[in-house]
């Protein structure tokens, strides 16, 4: 039997601002994250219920409010970037997929974003590389 886990999180609204508009323009006032990660599955089917069995994501995910509340970024990519170089240094995570969208994007509606999957070999190699 192959087994495979993940922990996803899904619509996590992050305080951030990215992007520069001009005067009139429509100002994305949402900024949601998908992310989901790709784990070992001894990590979710456990035989104790304890912490140390787990990957415990809440570092990430405070790491991840951190990033975006950096400062100003002109791009979405970058700061989801940012976001897969810190899932990089949490060697349980074994591959990701990743994804950032705005609304509005006209006049009160429209969403739009980027999703990355980043299979093993990329977060590896990642792992290894000097940023």
């Amino acid at each position: 039997m192959t087994s495979r886990a993940c922990i996803e999180l899904k619509d996590l609204r992050l305080i951030t601002q990215i992007g520069t508009y001009a005067p009139g323009a429509t100002i994305p006032d949402q900024h949601l994250l998908d992310l989901t990660l790709w784990i070992n599955p001894s990590l979710i089917l456990i035989s104790e219920d304890l912490m140390s069995r787990v990957f415990d994501y809440d570092p990430l995910v405070i790491e991840i409010d951190r990033l975006a509340a950096d400062g100003h970024y002109e791009t979405q990519e970058r700061l989801v970037t940012r976001i897969v170089e810190a899932c990089a240094l949490y060697p349980e995570i074994e591959s990701l997929e990743i994804s950032l969208r705005k609304a509005p994007v006209r006049e009160s509606s429209g969403v739009l974003g980027i999703k990355l999957y980043v299979d093993q070999d990329s977060i590896t190699s990642m792992r290894t590389t000097p940023a």
